[in-house]
């Protein structure tokens, strides 16, 4: 069994409508799928696969009141199985220890080809832990400064948990990690490959530990949300800082342009791949999927290749996005009014993004003097 966590940054991203659709294209491909909504305190993944809210939930079973076996509930879909979160047990976006381990370990038992886990968003400790079940998480980010940044600071967080669990209580890391938590600015400025070499000169066995789970750690990026080919490329900066800063290298799992075709499946009550499977949008998961069943060996190549093949993959399909809208003209299926919504949609969210420049830059700025002063 393959597991798969599907985590976010910054919530909005898509990461509920990768994990549904990425469901149903491995079950379609013949995989044994089950799909777990680990999104507590705001679980919906049953409205993306057109499922009714289910009595037994890892709620339930969280709390005692069901067994395991009896929350995997079937779907209308190909071998794809569904686990439903539970949005309305207070406190279960914080699991006690217990019931952790007791969710782990029943994950672990499943018998699945893949196991897909919706994270919630974030970087709460039981989001990374369960994160890090597969070396192989996907990341799913936005072309925005703000989800761009999150996504890096997701992978950051990743990684000094992983240093955290390693390093055994009362060993010289450990000691030497508890030293550095006293200053938070240190802490920021951290490159974790020179932290390491800090690390095996003290504490050889723990830094070849910490070394060897980075090594296996290889996270796969999608961005998602994109509306021309070069916002492909924000994928680049966070290859770049993930390497430079945490020694980690990311793969490309792709691109995924913006379409408002998904609102309107997620009002039919339908994955967009069902709804329409030929639309660029549902070809994008279905390219994913392929990808996915072709690295089962998780073998990995470094990241370089993938995100130039992901680059081509984005251009690709603004082409073929283009057409499809000409089509829509063409034969009257998009109206007018629909166009102009379009046009109006992407004007407000271009507005949205130069705020958020506009905000960025008064920070460095502010930064800039601050640092002046100094």
């Amino acid at each position: 069994m393959q597991i798969i966590p599907v985590a976010s940054g910054k919530g909005g991203v898509g990461k509920s409508l990768l994990s549904a659709n990425l469901a149903i294209a491995l079950g379609q491909a013949g995989k044994k799928v089950i799909l777990a909504d680990l999104d507590l305190g705001a679980s919906n993944l049953h409205l993306v696969i057109g499922q009714t809210q289910a009595r037994a939930s890892l709620g339930t079973f969280l709390t005692g009141g069901t067994e395991f076996e009896d929350i995997i509930t079937p779907t209308d879909y190909a071998n794809v199985s569904f686990i439903p979160g539970d949005a309305e047990i207070p406190g279960l976006t914080a699991l006690k220890t217990a019931q952790k381990s007791a969710l782990i370990k029943n994950f672990k038992k499943l018998d699945c080809d893949y196991l897909i886990i919706d994270l919630g968003a974030g970087t709460h400790l039981t989001i990374l832990d369960l994160f890090l079940l597969s070396p192989q998480g996907i990341v799913i980010t936005a072309p925005t400064v703000t989800a761009t940044l999150n996504g890096y600071l997701f992978l950051k967080n990743a990684v000094f948990r992983m240093l955290n669990a390693t390093f055994k209580k009362g060993s010289k890391a450990a000691n030497y990690m508890a030293k550095l938590r006293k200053d938070p600015s240190a802490m920021q400025r951290i490159y974790i490959p020179k932290l390491i070499e800090s690390i095996r000169m003290i504490d050889l066995d723990s830094a070849s530990k910490i070394a060897e789970r980075l090594r296996e750690f290889r996270p796969r990026l999608i961005m998602n949300m994109i509306d021309e080919p070069k916002d492909a490329d924000k994928a680049l900066r966070i290859k770049r800082s993930c390497q430079q800063y945490l020694g980690v290298n990311i793969e490309s799992l792709g691109i995924i342009y913006k379409d408002s075709l998904q609102d309107r499946a997620l009002a039919s009550r339908l994955p967009v791949t069902v709804y329409k499977p030929n639309a660029v949008i549902s070809q994008a998961i279905y390219r994913i999927a392929e990808k996915i069943i072709q690295s089962e060996t998780l073998s990995f190549s470094g990241g370089s290749d993938t995100f130039d093949i992901a680059n081509e993959e984005a251009t690709d399909d603004f082409s073929a996005k283009l057409s499809y809208l000409e089509d829509l003209i063409g034969t009257g299926a998009l109206s007018m009014g629909e166009l102009t919504e379009t046009i109006k949609s992407q004007a407000y969210e271009l507005e949205e993004l130069r705020k958020e420049n506009l905000l960025l830059k008064s920070k460095l700025v502010k930064a800039a003097n601050q640092g002046f002063k100094i």
